[in-house]
C-alpha cells in the first residue's frame, strides 16, 4: 500500500513537472514570437499585435482548404473582394500570382468584361513600350510627359498617416509613376521620395489658401517652384462623396497636418461642398487657365460624372475661346470610389459608376476633337489589370487607385479609415500602431504592385495581339450586358 502511494506520488510530481516544463515552453515560446513580431518589419499587423496577430494568417491560409464550409467566398466580400485583394497582395510580395483549378468569377454577369484573345498573339519580343503621354499643349510653359499609365490617386496627408505617404512616395519614385497628393497639402514626405507629384487643389483650398480661405496665388507659386510637382487638378467632386467636401476628424488633424492645411489643430476638418468662385462652365474655364498662368503647369480638373448636360456647354465654351483654353485632363472619378469618411447616402446612392460614364466621357471627347488636346484620367477601383486593360480598351490614357496601393502598404480593408484606429497603421495618427508600417519595405511593395500591374495590363495588350497597352481599343473587348450577353464595347453604351 505504501509503494503505491509513493508511485502515485512520484506519478503527481512527474505530472506537475510536465506541465511546468510544458507552461514554461509555451511561454519562452510566446515570449520569442513576441520578440519577433515587434522586431520584424515585413508585417504591420503583426508588429503592431505581436503574436496575436499571427492567427490572422493562419485563419487566412485554413481557409483556403475549409472555404466549402463558410458563407464568404472569394467574390462575395465587398468593396473589394478576397480574389481582388489577393491579386494585389501577391503582386506587392512580388511573389507568383498564377491560380489553379479555373475562375472563381462568375461568367456571364451584368458588367463583365472578357477580353478576346488573338490567334496569333504579340510574341515578348516585338513588345513595345506603353505611349509617351504628353499633359499641356504648346500654350503651357512646363508640359509633361509621361510612360506610365498607371499611377497613385489622391489621397490625403491627414488621411494616410506619415509612413504611409512616405512609403508611397518612395514606392512611386521606384516604379516611375507619380503620385497625387490629395486635397490636404503638400508635405514634406510627399517630397521625399523624389517621385513626380500632382498637387490637388480641393473645395478649401489646403496648402494654397490666404487667411480668409480663398486661393493664394503667392502660395500656388510657391508649390509650383518644386520641379516634382508636374501637374497641378482642381478637384470638383469625389467618387464616394459627390457633391460632399473632404472629412478630416479632429482626432486626426495634428499639428503638423493644421499647419500644411492652414487650419487649426484638433478641429474638424471639413471642406465646402463645392468651390463659391466656380458655379459656371465658364468659371471654371477661367479657373483653370488662372492656375495654369500662375504656375505654368498642366491644369486638369476631377469630378464626377452624374448629369452631363454640362459636357455640352463645356464643348461650346471651349470652342468658342479656342482650343488652348481647354483643360489640360480630366479626372474621371465615379460611384466606384472610396474615401476614408462619407455619408453612406451619398457613398451608396450617388453618381454613375465608371462603366457607364468613363464611356460617355470618351465619346464627348472624340465628337467635339478633344482627343489630342485633352487627357482623360480614370479613377474608381481600378486595383487589378483587368480593371486597367479595360480603361485603356475605352479610351482612357491613364488610370489611377488609391486603394490598390493602400492594400499594397497591407491594408486588410478593416474598414476604420475613418476613425484613428487603422489597425495596419496607414490611416492612423497613432504612434503605437504607425510602428508597424515599415516605409523601407512597404514601399518596395509599392514599386512591386505598380511594375506587376503594368506588366500583366502588356500580357493581356500582347493576347490580344497588339504590342502595347496603349494599342487596345474597344474592338479587344466587349462586355455583358443587361441581358446576359456580350456586347462590343463601342456599341454597349456602358
Amino acid at each position: 500500500m505504501q509503494a503505491m502511494t509513493s508511485w502515485a506520488s512520484r506519478a503527481l510530481e512527474l505530472s506537475a513537472a510536465l506541465f511546468i516544463f510544458f507552461l514554461g515552453s509555451l511561454v519562452l515560446l510566446i515570449a520569442v514570437m513576441y520578440v519577433r513580431d515587434v522586431t520584424q518589419t515585413k508585417q504591420a499587423l503583426r508588429r503592431n499585435y505581436p503574436v496575436v496577430g499571427r492567427f490572422r494568417y493562419w485563419f487566412e491560409h485554413m481557409g483556403e482548404f475549409f472555404r466549402q464550409y463558410f458563407f464568404a467566398q472569394d467574390r462575395e466580400e465587398m468593396p473589394f473582394n478576397r480574389a481582388q485583394r489577393s491579386w494585389v497582395y501577391r503582386a506587392a510580395k512580388n511573389i507568383d500570382s498564377t491560380v489553379a483549378f479555373g475562375s472563381t468569377r462568375p461568367l456571364n454577369q451584368p458588367g463583365d468584361v472578357i477580353f478576346l484573345n488573338c490567334l496569333f498573339p504579340t510574341l515578348k519580343e516585338d513588345s513595345v513600350e506603353p505611349d509617351l503621354i504628353t499633359f499641356g499643349d504648346n500654350n503651357c510653359p512646363t508640359p509633361y510627359q509621361t510612360r506610365s499609365f498607371f499611377n497613385l490617386s489622391a489621397m490625403s496627408f491627414g488621411a494616410l498617416s506619415v509612413p504611409a505617404v512616405q512609403a508611397l512616395s518612395h514606392g512611386a519614385k521606384q516604379a516611375g509613376i507619380w503620385m497625387n497628393t490629395g486635397e490636404g497639402g503638400l508635405s514634406p514626405y510627399h517630397l521625399e521620395g523624389g517621385c513626380d507629384l500632382v498637387f490637388q487643389i480641393g473645395t478649401a483650398k489646403y496648402g494654397v489658401r490666404d487667411k480668409k480661405g480663398q486661393l493664394s496665388d503667392e502660395k500656388l507659386q510657391q508649390i509650383a517652384a518644386h520641379p516634382q510637382v508636374r501637374l497641378f487638378e482642381l478637384k470638383l467632386s469625389q467618387g464616394a462623396k459627390p457633391g460632399k467636401g473632404g472629412i478630416l476628424p479632429g482626432e486626426k488633424v495634428t499639428d503638423t497636418i493644421a499647419a500644411i492645411r492652414g487650419i487649426t489643430a484638433g478641429e474638424d476638418s471639413i471642406s465646402p461642398n463645392g468651390h463659391p468662385e466656380i458655379r459656371s462652365v465658364a468659371d471654371l474655364l477661367d479657373m483653370v487657365a488662372h492656375i495654369r498662368t500662375v504656375t505654368g503647369k498642366p491644369v486638369g480638373f476631377k469630378v464626377v460624372l452624374g448629369g452631363s448636360d454640362w459636357l455640352a456647354q463645356l464643348a461650346q465654351e471651349i470652342n468658342q475661346r479656342g482650343l488652348a483654353s481647354a483643360p489640360d485632363f480630366i479626372t474621371l472619378d465615379s460611384a466606384d470610389g472610396g474615401t476614408g469618411a462619407a455619408p453612406q447616402s451619398l457613398m451608396d446612392y450617388m453618381g454613375l459608376p465608371i462603366k457607364r460614364s468613363l464611356p460617355q466621357l470618351v465619346a464627348w471627347r472624340q465628337q467635339h476633337q478633344f482627343t489630342q488636346r485633352i487627357r482623360i484620367i480614370c479613377s474608381g477601383k481600378l486595383v487589378n489589370p483587368s480593371d486597367v486593360a479595360w480603361a485603356l480598351c475605352v479610351g482612357a490614357d491613364v488610370a489611377v487607385s488609391a486603394r490598390g496601393f493602400m492594400f499594397a502598404l497591407g491594408c486588410i480593408q478593416a474598414l476604420q479609415c475613418n476613425k484613428n484606429s487603422c489597425p495596419t497603421g496607414i490611416t492612423t495618427h497613432d504612434p503605437k500602431l504607425q510602428k508597424g508600417l515599415v516605409v523601407a519595405n512597404k514601399s518596395q511593395r509599392v514599386a512591386a504592385y505598380a511594375s506587376n500591374l503594368m506588366h500583366e495590363v502588356g500580357v493581356i495588350a500582347h493576347s490580344c495581339g497588339v504590342k502595347g497597352p496603349h494599342q487596345l481599343s474597344p474592338r479587344h473587348a466587349q462586355i455583358i450586358n443587361d441581358h446576359g450577353l456580350p456586347t462590343p464595347l463601342d456599341q454597349s453604351g456602358s
